[in-house]
């Protein structure tokens, strides 16, 4: 079984892919499109050339891997950003099991201006989410798991219970902690955007949530808040 996390960045998918890598019978995998969607937008991310040198950015023979996990492995666990998928053909998408993770956009853009300072619609991936969305529901063989951050942080264990159950996977209590610093798993970009996943134990809500959103980002909120209102829609509770 294919797990696929989609997600906008500054959100817990860290935590999440975290939380799946300390399950015993499952192995996660860390955004295994960045290398591609660096080269493919010429974007100037932190650890840009790291990240390129350390992974394939061949969509076949990314795909070939995953599938090769997914023999090797009982559950394959992806950890995915929704605007790493731009230009990719999505049919991988259909056979596998989606899961959409979902912020307030102010908290989002107030946390992603901190790395990058002008953030736009494509950073933030709202909008490919949304698309995504939309494709999953008309193509996918299972209906796609829409779980909004928030709600996983007031109750880890309700949530992620709920979420294992969603997924027709067993949970594991020891989904809920793990060791503090780095995993294996982690990309060689873990250095420049997991710092707080690093300094935790488990699933907490950082103070940082709560910074006000720079000014210059008010007219990316309003744009971005339509296509968070859609996926909202479909949220689990």
């Amino acid at each position: 079984m294919i797990i696929n996390l989609i997600s906008g960045p500054r959100n817990i998918s860290t935590a999440l892919m975290y939380a799946f890598a300390q399950h015993s019978k499952i192995k996660v995998v860390d955004e295994p499109f960045y290398a591609y969607y660096l080269i493919k937008t010429g974007l100037d991310h932190p650890g840009k050339e790291e990240t390129i040198a350390s992974m394939s950015a061949d969509i076949d023979e990314i795909l070939d891997d995953i599938r090769s996990l997914d023999k090797k492995y009982e559950i394959v666990f992806l950890k995915n950003m929704a605007h790493h998928h731009i230009g990719l053909d999505w049919s991988y998408l259909k056979d596998i099991k989606n899961v959409f993770l979902i912020r307030n956009p102010k908290q989002l853009i107030a946390s992603f201006a901190q790395v990058i300072n002008d953030p736009t619609l494509q950073d933030i991936g709202l909008k490919h989410e949304a698309d995504i969305l939309d494709y999953v529901l008309e193509k996918g063989a299972f209906s796609p798991i829409v779980i909004d951050s928030n709600d996983v942080l007031k109750d880890p264990k309700r949530n992620l219970n709920y979420l294992c159950a969603q997924l027709n996977i067993p949970f594991e209590d020891r989904m809920l902690t793990w060791e503090k610093g780095p995993i294996p798993e982690d990309g060689v970009w873990a250095k420049y955007w997991y710092k707080n996943v690093h300094n935790s134990t488990g699933f907490s809500k950082q103070k940082t949530s709560e910074r006000p959103l720079p000014e210059h980002c008010e007219s990316l909120l309003a744009e971005a808040m339509p296509y968070f209102e859609k996926l909202e829609k479909y949220k689990i509770n």
